[in-house]
């Protein structure tokens, strides 16, 4: 089959398309058909060595987390799911290939398309995870530092799914989407605290940053405590007694899957797809995904 791989850490020109041998569904497992691959931060820091001293890789690597397809091999002990149907999961073969091994996944509902269920996997387990471990209330005000990427639109869903009032940051461009789905945006940069309570006047409860730019001493001044902040991209969290949450450590949802499919069901959840690339054009996806300000998903299509 084909798939993207590289074979050294550096810049996206080092992902290559490759032909290597179908994996195969072990116990626990499921392969799809891929149709689809999502883009995350995540796949471009482990391509350019950033997490290297903390999650080494053996080489040459498989590329992407997230994919869609149609199930082709369900694995021993596996239920509830069987050949032909279409899914979206995580990966534990590199998803951006033809065929992928999936860990963990949901079935994905018959209206949402392949490349807008691409989007889902990492995105809503991240911000599943990061909503429950404050944990946040139904009635409570949660702020969203970088609300308009894939976690921040899925937490800013999911949040509104709960009762809560949503204030999000965000480039001008994207507060008309944020606003048409009942959040409450403004503008990142300096005096962001200032702006944040003339529109919360009664405080914020939680305050969940998604994109690591330098401002949780702000979100702790808003929310009273370093203990009602969360972060899944600042590494001085620690330095301000703030909880760092990665993919696989305390809090792991994969139920957010199921519940998004749910939501996307009710008209509740949403992650635009901002723009579709081939297989062959992995690199430049990559490229786009680290200039960030993206509304919702790049993502692979698979043919």
């Amino acid at each position: 089959m084909k798939a993207v791989q590289f074979a050294g850490y550096g810049g996206p020109e080092v992902l290559k398309v490759v032909d290597i041998e179908e994996p195969h569904a072990r116990a626990g497992q499921i392969r799809i058909a891929v149709r689809a691959a999502g883009v995350n931060a995540f796949d471009w820091k482990i391509r350019s060595g950033a997490l290297a001293a903390v999650m080494p890789i053996d080489f040459p690597a498989g590329v992407g987390m997230d994919a869609s397809g149609v199930v082709d091999e369900v694995g021993d002990g596996v239920e509830g799911v069987a050949v032909g149907d279409a899914v979206f999961g995580t990966a534990a073969t590199g998803a951006t290939a033809q065929y992928a091994v999936l860990a963990e996944w949901a079935k994905k509902p018959e209206s949402l398309s392949f490349e807008e269920a691409a989007g889902y996997p990492m995105s809503t387990e991240t911000a599943c995870r990061a909503l429950n471990l404050p944990p946040l209330e139904p009635g409570q005000t949660l702020l969203v530092n970088g609300a308009a990427g894939g976690v921040g639109l899925a937490a800013v869903q999911f949040a509104l799914a709960g009762g809560a009032t949503v204030i999000g940051t965000a480039s001008e461009g994207n507060h008309e989407y944020l606003r048409s789905l009942g959040a409450i945006p403004t503008t990142y940069g300096p005096g962001l605290v200032g702006r944040v309570r003339e529109l919360a006047p009664h405080g914020v409860d939680v305050a969940f940053d998604a994109v690591g730019s330098g401002i949780l001493p702000e979100l702790i001044e808003l929310t009273g405590s370093a203990g009602k902040v969360i972060t899944i991209a600042d590494s001085r969290a620690a330095e301000y007694g703030v909880r760092f949450t990665g993919g696989q450590g305390p809090g792991h949802a994969p139920e957010a899957r199921a519940e998004a499919a749910a939501l996307f069901e009710q008209g509740k959840f949403r992650l635009p797809v901002a723009e579709t690339f081939s297989l062959e054009n992995v690199a430049a996806a990559q490229a786009k995904s680290e200039q960030g300000h993206v509304l919702g998903k790049y993502i692979v299509t698979v043919n």
